[in-house]
């Protein structure tokens, strides 16, 4: 896997991915940033909401259930002096579908946590990681 950052300027960055595709960083207005694209550590926050959503779809999905939208709400306690570390993370995820098990989307969190999810497995190595779910029932 290779990705490509390029300065673009006072605080801003355009990242491109091997997939061909770009997205845009920028740092806080302090720190000479315009406010343009989300701050590094964001990415690294939506990187590893993305892994585990699509884990947990992933998984559901082959368990036979009637997933029909997932939400991952991300919150992080970063450390208060260099390096500003994540020292905790927890992961709510939102799960809505038809006749959804309680024990299979628990399974689904379960081992998107523990096995597949490199991202957030790897973020486990300095920070806390919980999670934690809730059901929706689809109409």
């Amino acid at each position: 896997m290779k990705a490509r950052i390029k300065w673009a300027g006072e605080a801003s960055f355009i990242g491109e991915t091997e997939s061909s595709h770009a997205v845009v960083m920028d740092g806080p207005p302090e720190m000479g940033g315009r406010n343009i694209g989300p701050r590094p550590m964001e990415m690294l926050l939506l990187g590893t909401g993305g892994c585990t959503s699509f884990d947990v779809v992933h998984i559901l999905k082959k368990s036979r259930q009637q997933i029909s939208d997932c939400v991952a709400e991300i919150e992080a306690e970063r450390a208060s002096e260099d390096p500003k570390i994540f020292t905790k993370i927890h992961i709510h995820f939102i799960v809505t579908g038809k006749a959804l098990k309680p024990e299979q989307v628990e399974r689904a969190v379960k081992l998107s946590a523990e096995k597949y999810c490199s991202a957030s497995i790897m973020l486990g190595k300095s920070a806390e990681i919980t999670h934690d779910f809730e059901i929706i029932e689809q109409a």
